[in-house]
């Protein structure tokens, strides 16, 4: 969600090389692609919403009253929805730590999903207790449902990891489970997109008016940075290491 639409689609057009195609809502959304397929949402924040800008992930669910009331039942909140939205229903909630998550229950891309493709390589939720967080996800999302739509959570290097098949889908993050939380942390989702160059990523997002937030990390397989966009929406760039 933007305050501005067509400033936002210049600078992740700039950084990420994506383009854009307006939906069948109006044009106050658009679709984001790269390399012909899809990669994000885009939405232009209504005038009277006081809310800053931010990539918020949706998770898709068979069945959104049933997955809002589980939201409540456990002490989130559920801001918006369900409404209906285009092709299917949507939700906007905020998990018991307060950070902000969406559900979809509608028509999906068959074979696109995170981790996989030109879909975000993946999802971490930075909060400050990851093993409570990764209980009220699990109950309210049925992480431990029916093969094939079920995911296996593990807990490895103080993080909860979520893997769905061989693909990483999302990790939690917030101290090791023995030790308190982190009342230092501010409860947020964190979107991990891919680029295939992260110098050129980096020198294409200061151009453009955005900001570098984190020094660069790397792993066995690649390279990252934390990048904040014109507006202040966080993202981060993953390369492969090369």
């Amino acid at each position: 969600m933007t305050g501005d639409l067509e400033s936002a689609q210049r600078f992740y057009g700039a950084v990420l090389g994506w383009t854009f195609r307006r939906t069948r809502l109006g044009e106050r959304f658009s679709f984001a692609f790269r390399d012909g397929a899809p990669v994000a949402g885009f939405g232009a924040l209504a005038e009277n919403f006081s809310l800053p800008a931010a990539w918020t992930p949706y998770f898709a669910v068979e069945d959104a009253d049933v997955t809002a009331a589980r939201i409540r039942e456990r002490g989130a909140t559920v801001a918006v929805g369900p409404l209906s939205f285009g092709m299917g229903r949507a939700v906007l909630a905020a998990d018991p730590a307060g950070a902000v998550f969406g559900l979809w229950q509608g028509q999906i891309l068959e074979d696109w999903r995170v981790g996989r493709g030109t879909a975000p390589a993946w999802l971490e939720l930075r909060t400050r207790d990851a093993f409570a967080a990764a209980i009220f996800y699990g109950e309210v999302l049925d992480w431990a449902g029916e093969p094939p739509k079920s995911c296996v959570v593990a807990y490895e290097q103080d993080h909860v990891v979520l893997r769905h098949g061989n693909d990483t889908v999302a990790r939690i993050s917030g101290g090791a489970v023995g030790e308190d939380p982190d009342p230092h942390v501010r409860p947020r989702w964190h979107v991990h997109f891919r680029v295939p160059d992260l110098e050129a990523a980096i020198e294409s997002a200061t151009a453009a008016g955005g900001s570098i937030v984190s020094p660069v990390e790397t792993s066995d397989t690649g390279r990252w940075v934390t990048v904040r966009d014109p507006e202040g929406a966080l993202f981060t760039v993953l390369a492969p290491r090369g």
